[in-house]
């Protein structure tokens, strides 16, 4: 029977939600209002930039963020095509620098960073960002529940990679006192353990027949977990409401030791499964029954945003998914394997996850860049360091980084071959305003970039064009305890039908002088994950269909599933949503991570012909580009490296020593 709003407590007060919707609203309505919206020169002087103003701390908003209200408008019009019919003439600032940066995530905070170490720690810096808050994806969400402070991530969960990090990455980290062995010392990895908890499936009526929590006989990527009694496999098979066959069929799949490809040697077995979908393999080669197929749609989404419709058996291989035993397949990657897939011991090791994610990497770039603004003196004290955002766009800084600012033209001047400087307009508050600086670094989505130049050679333009996001949502729930979770011995729940496919309790990590809860009667962050698919489409249109569907979703539906989905799936240990539950804060990202090249889609990563992305990064007269779309690669460290890289392109020189 379905909960009413007033039992899920749709009615119940959290924590600013009503204010940040209807401010964040009000701003993005003035970007975009027409002529009227945009500012004239006279009326520039007396608005005073949000972050100056005093309690401006956007890691404490709930509510929706992520991209939210007011930072996407303005680019928008731009997409459209309807901006510069009403935006008038720009405000001259009158300002200069070295560089200009757009975009104030790791990519961008790097470039700044190395740009200085090359230019000198007096070069002038400006970066341009056109959320509320700097560190891109990375992004922090903060809670205070009952007096405990609660952190939560926002995007970017931890310091890993599936290759190796680079030499440049790795300094970084090091230089930003970021210690990775030392992870192992910050966390209680064997609390929930020590409590009974694990990893459980949620099966959902409405895809399954019956709402049912179910121990997980395998854990999250595929392998099956010690249990030489067998009780899981058999509590599994006695509770899961599936049919009898497909029980069957799912403990055969963990156990099948039968060569499906006989004939084939090892790589030409790994050739066809680069061309097969991990869903078709099952049903065409194994023959499970379609709801195995059910069970295991939505594992491969936290890395490709993709059900496992479109992404290949070959991947699904990799990642460790069951039914490839008797293929007897030789170590390494076949053709067209997608880079999360492709397994390295170095890589598996290199692991740190901060509370609030690799946030933490980004105050730590902006200490490096702007001490003042971010007090303390280690990658230990910044996890509870009060960033003091007045201080990022000060006129003394060497650096300056410029919130709420969305940029709508990059151009040189007077033209790509004969210029000296670079021409941005962007607009913050309603106004339209101009800066120029001496190089530029385009350190947004590679989408974007077509719309902000002319000066791209239609090459480049195409393959910038070709670039896709990945629609992701990151939601935080702050619950009042974990007692319900405990009783039911959970720890992590995946619901393949649900609306949010991951739930899980954070890791319990604790660093300075930020400690974590432990015991189940406090408080706890629980973060649930949405990656939204339309199966059996192209992975980009899935894509495209998943953005679309965010941006038109409001902050009422994502709080209304998480509540039904919670009270269905923990409720019988005790969870009451409307009275555990004290925030929510949705990281909608419908530009999520950058697309990663996949054998299914892409001729070119399977073929080896020339990737898009090493055309789109092409430097154009004084302008670079750096992003994790440069290297098709949503992670940290490509971030970094698409930063050092672009700073190398532009060629600055030296300073003299003095």
């Amino acid at each position: 029977m379905a909960l009413t709003d007033k039992e899920l407590g749709m009615d119940r007060s959290i924590s600013r939600r009503d204010f940040i919707n209807g401010a964040a609203m009000t701003i993005g309505a003035a970007a975009v209002s027409g002529s009227s919206g945009l500012l004239g020169q006279a009326a520039s002087a007396s608005i005073q930039e949000p972050q100056n103003q005093g309690g401006y701390d956007p890691p404490a908003l709930h509510g929706m963020r992520g991209s939210h209200e007011g930072a996407f408008e303005v680019a928008h019009a731009l997409r459209d095509g309807s901006f510069w019919a009403s935006a008038g003439d720009p405000i001259k600032t009158g300002e200069t620098y070295d560089l200009v940066v757009i975009g104030g995530g790791i990519s961008g905070l790097s470039s700044a960073r190395f740009f200085h170490q090359i230019a000198g720690k007096q070069a002038r810096v400006l970066i341009l960002e056109n959320h509320d808050d700097f560190g891109g994806h990375a992004k922090r969400n903060e809670f205070d529940v009952d007096g405990v402070f609660l952190l939560g991530y926002g995007g970017t969960y931890a310091i890993e990679s599936p290759a190796p990090y680079s030499p440049v990455a790795k300094r970084v980290l090091h230089e930003l006192d970021i210690d990775v062995s030392s992870y192992a010392a910050h966390n209680d990895d064997a609390l929930y353990r020590s409590l009974g908890m694990k990893q459980r499936i949620f099966f959902d009526r409405e895809t399954f027949g019956s709402d049912r929590l179910v121990i997980s006989p395998y854990s999250r990527w595929g392998i099956t977990e010690a249990d030489p009694s067998g009780k899981n496999w058999q509590e599994f098979s006695t509770q899961a409401p599936l049919a009898a066959k497909a029980i069957a069929d799912v403990k055969r799949l963990y156990a099948l030791n039968e060569d499906l490809y006989p004939g084939l040697n090892s790589e030409q077995k790994k050739e066809k499964l680069a061309r097969i979908s991990y869903s078709d393999y099952l049903l065409k080669q194994v023959g499970v029954d379609p709801q195995v197929v059910a069970l295991l749609q939505a594992h491969p989404q936290p890395l490709y945003g993709l059900g496992i419709d479109a992404v290949s058996a070959q991947d699904a291989w990799g990642l460790g998914l069951p039914g490839f035993n008797g293929l007897k397949l030789l170590p390494g990657a076949g053709p067209g394997m997608g880079r999360d897939a492709i397994h390295n011991d170095e890589a598996e090791a290199y692991f740190f996850h901060f509370p609030d994610g690799n946030s933490s990497i980004a105050r730590l770039l902006v200490r490096s860049l702007l001490p003042y603004a971010v007090p303390g003196n280690s990658s230990a004290d910044i996890v509870t360091a009060q960033v003091r955002y007045d201080q990022l766009d000060q006129p003394g800084n060497p650096t300056r980084i410029r919130l709420n600012s969305t940029v709508v033209r990059v151009r040189h001047i007077p033209d790509v071959v004969n210029a000296k400087d670079v021409e941005v307009a962007y607009v913050q508050e309603g106004r339209l305003c101009t800066v120029r600086a001496s190089h530029c670094i385009l350190a947004c989505w590679h989408a974007v970039i077509p719309y902000l130049s002319r000066e791209i050679p239609p090459e480049q333009r195409q393959a910038l064009q070709s670039a896709e996001k990945v629609p992701i949502v990151y939601t935080n729930v702050a619950v009042r305890n974990w007692q319900s979770f405990q009783k039911l011995e959970t720890s992590s729940i995946y619901s393949p039908g649900c609306y949010f496919s991951e739930a899980s309790l954070d890791h319990r990590v604790s660093i300075g002088q930020y400690h974590c809860t432990t015991d189940p009667s406090q408080p706890i962050v629980l973060t649930m994950h949405r990656y939204p698919c339309s199966p059996g489409l192209p992975s980009r249109e899935q894509h495209r269909a998943g953005r679309q569907e965010l941006y038109q979703t409001p902050f009422e539906t994502f709080e209304r599933n998480i509540r039904e989905q919670l009270a269905r799936s923990v409720g019988a240990g005790g969870l009451d949503p409307a009275r555990d539950i004290a925030a929510i804060t949705v990281n909608r990202w419908p530009h999520g991570y950058a697309y990663q090249y996949n054998s299914l889609w892409d001729p070119f990563w399977l073929e080896g012909g020339p990737l898009p992305c090493e055309a789109a990064r092409q430097p154009f007269g004084r302008v670079a580009i750096a992003n994790a779309d440069a290297d098709a690669y949503a992670y940290t460290d490509c971030a970094i490296n698409q930063a050092y890289r672009a700073v190398e392109e532009l060629k600055v020189g030296t300073p003299a020593k003095t």
